[in-house]
Parts: structure tokens; C-alpha cells; sequence
């Protein structure tokens, strides 16, 4: 089993910054992609982002060119950098991870006001 531990989330104002973490059990190297996923109060489960094993990205449209994710293989560990922050992207966000099977962070609260 893997277990996907995120840090990060919190309470920022609209225009500001906040970084998300995800640390898996597993080396991040062994895992097809990783990425995150957000869902707001009364909305369904959206894709935010992620990053494949090659190292190659991809975005929703609602976050590109503000929010970045990467990658640190001496840490083990994958983050969203979020800047510019809207009111609407306030939500719960889910680290996410691909193998042969998927699995799930606990999921990170993030509030931004406006």
C-alpha cells in the first residue's frame, strides 16, 4: 500500500501564494505520474495538475501560468506552487498518485479570500 502524505494547505489572500507538498512512500521516480486534484464545496473532484515520470507536465486551464508542480528526487517529494490565488480556488486538495493501481492523499484544505 502507498500512503501519499500532503502538507501545505492554509488560508491565503486573493492574490497571494501558497505551496503544496506530497511525500509517497515510494521513490516519486516509481510511480507513472503524480499530481493533484481539488474539489470545492458542492463541486465534483477536478484535475489540477501533474507531473510524469519523465518529468513531463500538464495543467487544467483554470490554473496555467499560475500554479507550477514539480518535483525534488532527494527529497522524494512533488509540490504545487500556487501563486496568484483566486477566491475560486478555494478547496480541498488531493495529492495523487499512478501505478499499476491509484491512490489517494487525505487531502489539504485550501481557503483563499477575497
Amino acid at each position: 500500500q502507498v500512503r501519499l502524505v500532503e502538507s501545505g494547505g492554509g488560508l491565503a489572500q486573493a492574490g497571494g501564494s501558497l505551496r503544496l507538498s506530497c511525500a509517497p512512500s515510494r521513490s516519486i521516480l516509481s510511480f507513472v505520474r503524480l499530481g493533484w486534484y481539488r474539489q470545492a464545496p458542492g463541486k465534483q473532484l477536478e484535475f489540477v495538475a501533474h507531473i510524469s515520470s519523465s518529468g513531463t507536465t500538464d495543467y487544467a486551464d483554470s490554473v496555467k501560468g499560475r500554479f507550477t508542480i514539480s518535483r525534488d528526487t532527494t527529497k522524494n517529494t512533488v509540490y504545487l506552487e500556487m501563486n496568484s490565488l483566486k477566491p475560486e480556488d478555494t478547496a480541498v486538495y488531493y495529492c495523487n498518485a499512478l501505478q499499476i493501481a491509484e491512490y489517494w492523499g487525505q487531502g489539504t484544505q485550501v481557503t483563499v479570500s477575497s
